[in-house]
């Protein structure tokens, strides 16, 4: 987090105990990734633009279709601030062009929300509360039953439970926030399957009871833990075995930093918890102002279960997040400033990305909205790919995974029957923005 700096004479005043939490997290955050002020903001090159690097490569010609996007866009291509202004028309405004990344299997390999989660379980950093069912209001009567057996004889109330070592309790955790208990029980019901993933809102409600300093220096030395291990690493949670490491993709590092320097303004859209995700976006030059993840509310300096709300939704009403249309939301609302119920739907052309890149279902919407370029990483996900591979407006570029991609889907994409998820979780069609169902589509870039 930046600290702001006032002009003029400096008085020494006590600092308050906000202040002090907002400057422990940002130390923690400069000690962890190395961050440098070089890469903190966008601004418009003085000079020529700079261009994408060739090597590390990328598949096929999505590196020069990319560069076209930045040479249209960016504002070192608008020579005088007159050409600026008359460039409006094609697209082009006097404001920062936006580009925005999901974060997990999109910028980096792996997931980081994972990462701070089976942390926070091997390091017991869960808190007991006095009944599971307070800290997520979609948590079924099963699962609230399965973690009190599993969980409260281990702790007493607001104390650290010992999932290090307690097995059962571990597992019924790590079981919740895979969707069932471990008896195979539906563990959340009742949400918005366009707006809220119960289970990605888990890994922030877990940390409940910690300070946002706290949260910072866990995800701080989750993320130092990950990036040290060797690729293929896993580490134990409970009775089970995990993925124990994360890469930056070099390529996305490149685009991101190629952006920042031609004068976009660089903004990462993620549905793992908003003080994680600024670590991990620091240690590419992404200030923290422009990382929007699930954000927690705070009560006494501690954090809450309730999230932030999004448009019309209010804050503590639990009921949105970064997620699918509740992504679209939270862009619209907190970069380019659209309120109230509008923030759910499609923005005016001058209030929407110019490069939007994703890799899964929860991303497909706001992908889908931008105006030059839609970049979708293959990892098989059906309603991304049905999208990218129908390609309706010409602007959809596929990449596979920059690491460790996937092997080709062997069956087509079934794109016309269960290519979109309804607000209730039934299966339906996928379609284009007119209306038209796309066909199934055969899986080509791997």
């Amino acid at each position: 987090m930046a600290v702001p700096a006032k002009a003029g004479r400096l008085r020494h005043r006590p600092l308050t105990r906000k202040a002090v939490a907002l400057l422990a997290s940002w130390a923690v955050a400069v000690l962890a990734t190395g961050f440098t002020t070089a890469h903190a903001t966008s601004r418009p090159c003085s000079t020529a633009c700079a261009t994408l690097p060739a090597t590390p490569a990328w598949c096929g010609d999505n590196r020069e279709r990319l560069q076209r996007i930045i040479n249209a866009y960016a504002p070192c291509a608008q020579p005088t601030p007159s050409s600026r202004s008359a460039g409006k028309a094609g697209g082009r405004t006097s404001t920062p062009p936006v580009a925005v990344f999901d974060w997990d299997n999109t910028v980096v390999k792996n997931d980081v929300g994972d990462a701070l989660f089976y942390w926070i379980l091997r390091n017991d950093k869960v808190l007991r509360p006095a009944r599971w069912s307070s800290l997520n209001r979609y948590l079924t009567p099963a699962a609230d039953r399965a973690l009190s057996g599993a969980c409260n004889v281990s702790a007493p109330v607001g104390m650290p439970l010992p999932t290090a070592g307690d097995t059962a309790c571990a597992d019924q955790i790590y079981a919740v926030y895979h969707g069932t208990t471990t008896d195979g029980a539906a563990a959340f019901s009742g949400y918005n399957h366009q707006l809220m993933s119960p289970s990605s809102a888990w890994v922030a409600q877990l940390l409940t009871g910690h300070t946002s300093a706290q949260i910072t220096s866990y995800a701080a030395r989750a993320r130092a833990q990950a990036l040290s291990a060797l690729v293929g690493t896993t580490w134990q949670v409970g009775t089970h075995q995990v993925t124990g490491w994360v890469r930056y993709y070099a390529q996305q590092r490149d685009l991101i930093h190629t952006l920042q320097r031609d004068g976009f303004a660089v903004w990462v859209a993620s549905a793992s918890p908003q003080l994680d995700v600024q670590v991990w976006a620091a240690g590419l030059g992404i200030p923290a102002h422009r990382v929007i993840g699930i954000q927690s509310l705070y009560t006494h300096g501690r954090q809450s279960a309730h999230l932030r709300g999004c448009g019309n939704v209010p804050d503590g009403a639990d009921s949105v997040l970064t997620y699918v249309s509740g992504k679209r939301c939270f862009i619209n609302q907190d970069v380019f400033g659209i309120r109230g119920a509008a923030a759910f739907r499609p923005a005016p052309p001058g209030k929407r990305p110019v490069l939007a890149a994703g890799d899964s279902s929860t991303d497909v919407v706001f992908v889908s909205d931008a105006i030059g370029a839609h970049l979708a990483i293959n990892r098989n996900n059906t309603q991304l790919m049905c999208q990218a591979y129908d390609n309706a407006d010409g602007k959809w570029l596929i990449n596979p995974m920059f690491i460790q991609p996937l092997a080709q889907r062997t069956r087509p994409y079934p794109c016309a029957t269960s290519g979109h998820t309804h607000a209730d979780g039934s299966l339906g069609p996928a379609r284009r923005a007119d209306g038209s169902v796309i066909p199934d589509q055969t899986d080509t870039v791997f």
